[in-house]
């Protein structure tokens, strides 16, 4: 289908890897501050930003040589991003909040070039930056930003190759080294400029991470969850990491869908409309982070589940309302579920016995990107009608 861009993190290719939202915290040796960046992570994932805000500038008060602060700060502001990710305003605030992680951690790195937090969180920053920068196109500025950031990232990890949390961003890159290049041929180019990844390795660095980092647990599990669902196909393992996650940040509309869309690969239909008619309530009702995409997706699969059902007209109706919103957020040409949708749309017409609608509705297919096998259905369903 191509869940959103902005939501599957693909191109760690341009330095994701060097992204882990939780680590270094440790070097501050102060369990009251330790205290106040976990609350503060916790209150990113939940998407409770003026929370997390409140904390981080209490770390930044009581600690301002130390750039930890100063990164989640930068982080915060990462996810109200992704909160409309078609919404550039708040991009150049990102930009230089990192600038100033950057230029917290170069003054330690003058005073000492083997600051491991130094290193780290710099990595961290431009890392950040080229991943932005990716997302947003700007393929070139991202790749620099990866050849600046991997070197910095490899020096801290021969210092402190023990540290589950630092494991994360390591993995992270070992996996997806190997991945994306093979999925998405165009990055290839790139990848001259980096090291050749190692996927199984990657795996079980994540576990390791996953399992044992102090304040890394969240982000690791995040990625397995990416790395099963995505690559692996072994939704069994996704669905147990999804819930999780779900069960500790319930206002997390990632990690809502994931469960929705874990229960939809396994087939298990009742549990997949439960969840997506709870992310459809909750856009409706306008709770932070659930926005045109969640709901659009929702609208998706709770067509499928009437389509499934036989109950053809609630399945038009929500299939309707998938093509509706993906018409808002598909800046860049139909998406899979703006495609799909309208096949379905068509198979509905067909079992309902209105043809020339039918027909419209293949036709129309045929003119968008192909997802999945939607043009060769769309021309099986011209040349004999859909029947169940």
């Amino acid at each position: 289908m191509g869940f959103p861009l902005r939501r599957c993190c693909l191109f760690l290719v341009i330095c994701v890897f060097f992204v882990s939202n939780e680590t270094n915290a440790q070097w501050i040796l102060d369990p009251s501050i330790e205290q106040r960046i976990q609350k503060g992570v916790d209150h990113i994932y939940n998407l409770e930003f003026e929370k997390a805000d409140q904390e981080f500038d209490a770390v930044v008060a009581l600690r301002p040589g130390h750039p930890v602060g100063y990164f989640f700060r930068a982080m915060t502001q990462w996810w109200r991003i992704l909160g409309n990710f078609s919404d550039e305003s708040k991009d150049d605030r990102f930009h230089d909040l990192l600038d100033v992680v950057i230029n917290k951690c170069d003054e330690r790195l003058d005073k000492n070039s083997k600051d491991i937090t130094a290193l780290f969180f710099k990595g961290g920053a431009v890392g950040f930056r080229g991943r932005l920068r990716a997302n947003r196109g700007k393929w070139l500025a991202a790749a620099k930003d990866g050849i600046v950031a991997l070197p910095i990232v490899q020096k801290a990890y021969e210092l402190d190759p023990n540290n589950y949390d630092v494991l994360l961003g390591i993995g992270i890159y070992n996996y997806y080294a190997e991945i994306v290049p093979k999925d998405y041929p165009f990055v290839k180019p790139f990848m001259l400029f980096f090291p050749k990844g190692d996927k199984k390795k990657g795996m079980e660095q994540l576990k390791l991470s996953a399992q044992n980092s102090k304040y890394a647990r969240t982000e690791a599990a995040y990625f397995l969850l990416q790395s099963y669902f995505l690559y692996e196909k072994d939704y069994f393992q996704a669905i147990t990491i999804a819930q999780s996650l779900h069960a500790r940040y319930p206002r997390n509309p990632l990690f809502h869908r994931y469960v929705g869309r874990c229960y939809v690969s396994l087939g298990q239909w009742s549990d997949a409309y439960r969840i997506f008619l709870e992310v459809e309530r909750r856009y409706t009702a306008k709770q932070t982070g659930y926005d045109a995409y969640d709901a659009r997706e929702a609208y998706y699969y709770l067509g499928k589940f009437h389509f499934i059902a036989g109950t053809f007209d609630e399945a038009l109706k929500n299939f309707m309302k998938c093509d509706e919103l993906s018409r808002t957020v598909d800046t860049e040409g139909p998406s899979g579920f703006m495609s799909m949708a309208n096949l379905q749309i068509g198979m509905i017409y067909d079992i309902q016995k209105k043809r020339q609608l039918a027909v419209n509705q293949y036709q129309k297919v045929l003119r968008m990107k192909q997802f999945e096998n939607s043009h060769a259905d769309a021309r099986r369903y011209l040349s004999t009608p859909y029947t169940r």
